[in-house]
């Protein structure tokens, strides 16, 4: 039976850049919390509130509309819309797209400011630190390689020195630690463990603002128009400025949590550990805010053999042109069961087509096919209603975030069904034995419906055709995946 609807589920994506057309790595995010938002709403009768957006400030977004020769507010606009004609593609059913150039966002993050400001957390100082314009991040050394920062070797590494305002970072270390004693904080244990150790080493105070002078596409520090906020303090607040904050408590504390039953869950790169489980939780605590429930941390798609997409290397697919050639739902389960759900995965076409042909096309198409044939040729129908058989395998892994796991469950079904076929072999007793070929059936019919139930997360157009079918007593007459060749 499908558990009762009980409390509210909040998930959220990181804001990709609007620098740059949106790529498989966006889409694996969005796909991801795609798949846990539908999981708590569909299968489990949550109230959900799902949040994605864009994050529409920064040195690298200003330069790129220099380039461009626009307006940056024109060329962000222009971005944003590329992002939500993405997820409509990817069948990404968000509840909020925020933009952090929204003038509610604006004001939300002057607020956030002046809470960090009062509680004495934010205070200005002359600088000078290396920077990787690429990851709107201080580097140090240690964090360079041959002078280089390792995500954007292409890159120089700048040297900025200006008077700017600092967030005491280092103020929240005991804190912070205290936090990680929670195994389940941030997934999986490899990543808790990293940011745990970043952490202990004593995390240091950084720079929040930048000169307007130098860097004028940004949200104005309040009570200094000389300044405007560091690009992740701004897009940060995002997560919170999304549910009306600090003007609607009430949603706010439904959906985001309380100290005593926080509610958040974000999804984030490897990239971002640091900034989602350390920066930003150390900028609730000083903003008096309740910090997230979980923060999920998946890695990189590459191409083949680990290496790093590039259009050097002529490795780089566009997920557009995939969806259009294969169809959304094919890429949706490529993204849940042949990617590492917390590690990297690989992506080349070969590689997809094989698991097309062998999984969806012979696998689970060539199931509901035989199925449904057997059951409208003998009459075979089942009583369905909203319910389903609850897999507590199922339940386990989704619980777990892991959602690999969970499709691997899914298809040992879609395998225990073409075994339990070849062993009776109902499709032959329909003249022998006709009463026991309709009891074998309509088992089939039943474990196909868990199945569609199961799949209402990670393809949901998959999923309605085989519920339809099976509730409606239908043959697919079109193959669900026809086989490519």
């Amino acid at each position: 039976m499908k558990p009762s609807k009980s409390r509210k589920f909040y998930i959220t994506t990181t804001l990709p850049y609007v620098n740059a057309a949106p790529h498989l790595g966006h889409a694996l995010e969005f796909v991801q919390a795609d798949i846990i938002a539908r999981y708590h709403r569909d299968v489990l009768g949550e109230e959900i509130f799902f949040n994605t957006g864009t994050d529409e400030h920064g040195l690298k977004i200003y330069q790129k509309a220099l380039e461009n020769k626009k307006d940056p507010q024109a060329y962000v606009d222009e971005y944003a819309e590329k992002f939500k004609e993405f997820c409509k593609a990817l069948n990404v059913d968000y509840t909020a797209f925020i933009r952090t150039t929204d003038s509610h966002h604006i004001k939300a993050a002057q607020e956030f400011w002046r809470r960090c400001y009062d509680n004495g957390d934010i205070e200005k100082r002359l600088y000078r630190t290396k920077y990787c314009v690429g990851c709107e991040l201080e580097k140090t050394d240690s964090e360079l390689v041959n002078g280089k920062c390792p995500l954007h070797p292409v890159l120089e590494i700048e040297m900025h020195e200006e008077e700017n305002y600092f967030f005491k970072f280092s103020n929240y270390r005991e804190k912070l630690l205290k936090l990680y004693e929670n195994p389940q904080f941030v997934i999986p244990e490899s990543r808790l463990n990293e940011i745990r150790s970043f952490v202990s080493a004593g995390p240091k105070d950084f720079s929040i603002s930048r000169l307007k002078s130098k860097m004028p596409w940004g949200i104005p520090v309040p009570g200094d128009d000389t300044q405007v906020m560091y690009v992740w303090f701004d897009a940060l607040i995002n997560y919170i400025s999304t549910l009306g904050w600090p003007e609607n408590n009430e949603k706010f504390e439904e959906f985001w949590g309380t100290d005593e039953n926080p509610n958040a869950v974000q999804i984030a790169g490897k990239d971002n550990l640091r900034q989602q489980s350390a920066m930003w939780q150390a900028m609730l605590m000083s903003a008096g805010l309740p910090n997230s429930k979980n923060i999920l941390i998946h890695g990189f798609i590459t191409g083949g053999g680990g290496l790093k997409m590039s259009k050097t290397l002529g490795n780089v697919v566009d997920p557009m042109e995939v969806v259009r050639e294969f169809g959304t739902d094919a890429l949706r389960y490529w993204f849940a069961r042949e990617v590492p759900t917390f590690e990297d995965g690989d992506f080349t076409i070969d590689k997809f087509k094989e698991s097309y042909n062998a999984n969806l096309a012979n696998g689970l198409g060539n199931l509901v096919s035989r199925v449904m044939k057997m059951a409208v040729v003998n009459g075979v129908s089942i009583f369905t209603g909203d319910d389903f058989t609850w897999a507590p395998e199922f339940e386990f892994s989704m619980g777990q975030y892991d959602l690999r796991e969970a499709v691997d469950f899914i298809w040992g079904e879609v395998k225990y069904c073409d075994d339990f076929i070849q062993q009776t072999e109902p499709f032959r007793k329909t003249k022998t034995n006709p009463d026991e070929a309709r009891e074998n059936i309509k088992k089939l019919l039943l474990k196909l419906h868990d199945i569609g139930w199961m799949l209402k997360p990670f393809m949901p157009v998959t999923s309605e055709k085989i519920l339809k079918a099976v509730r409606n007593s239908e043959e697919i007459k079109t193959p669900l995946f026809p086989r490519l060749k």
